[in-house]
């Protein structure tokens, strides 16, 4: 019995190893969304522009919109800017969710590199990001007109992003509602949403 304990470390060697060889090949982006078709949270947040103005959940946009998890310290959120400025200028309405920043900092970068958002929200403490399964920034969500999360994307918003998952669902969801469309679309595009 004492010989086997010497193999003790080389078996939890093993298994940490396989489990290390299994992560490599994983996509963080593949993991689906708890809350995806279910309703955004609840929330009472400032604006960043505006801390007088305090937005709740029934503020939302009425249409489907884009929230979009942003930060000034997210170099990605830097990439994805200028893609986010142009979808604005054709007119998709964007929340922005401005994660753990400081206010002065986002205005800055709003200035800066101009403001896509209809407002931008100050989740100072994370919690609303917490609330929506976000692991870090940038993420986007494609929200419908009832409120419901439609889709999630984990990553810089792109040309490609925009035109394979998010702009297909999002022009339906502008004239139809999600349970007359929902037979309609692929198993694919679903599938990228999550």
């Amino acid at each position: 019995m004492s010989r086997l304990k010497l193999f003790l470390p080389l078996v939890i060697f093993v298994v940490l190893a396989l489990l290390f060889w299994r992560g490599l090949y994983l996509d963080p982006q593949e993991m689906p969304s708890a809350l995806l078709n279910k309703p955004v949270p609840e929330f009472s947040l400032q604006k960043v522009a505006d801390n007088s103005q305090i937005v709740e959940k029934k503020d939302l946009p009425n249409g489907p919109h884009l929230m979009n998890v942003w930060a000034t310290w997210c170099v990605a959120c830097r990439v994805e800017h200028p893609y986010l400025n142009a979808l604005a200028e054709q007119g998709v309405p964007i929340v922005g969710v401005n994660l753990k920043d400081e206010d002065e900092a986002a205005i800055k970068w709003l200035e800066k590199f101009h403001n896509p958002y209809l407002y931008s929200l100050a989740d100072r403490d994370g919690r609303l990001a917490l609330d929506l399964g976000v692991f870090g920034a940038p993420e986007t969500f494609l929200v419908d007109s009832e409120g419901t999360i439609r889709c999630k994307h984990v990553g810089v918003v792109d040309n490609k992003v925009w035109q394979t998952k998010l702009q297909p669902l999002y022009e339906k969801l502008k004239n139809q509602r999600w349970d007359d469309i929902v037979g309609e679309l692929s198993d694919s595009l679903i599938s990228r949403c999550q």
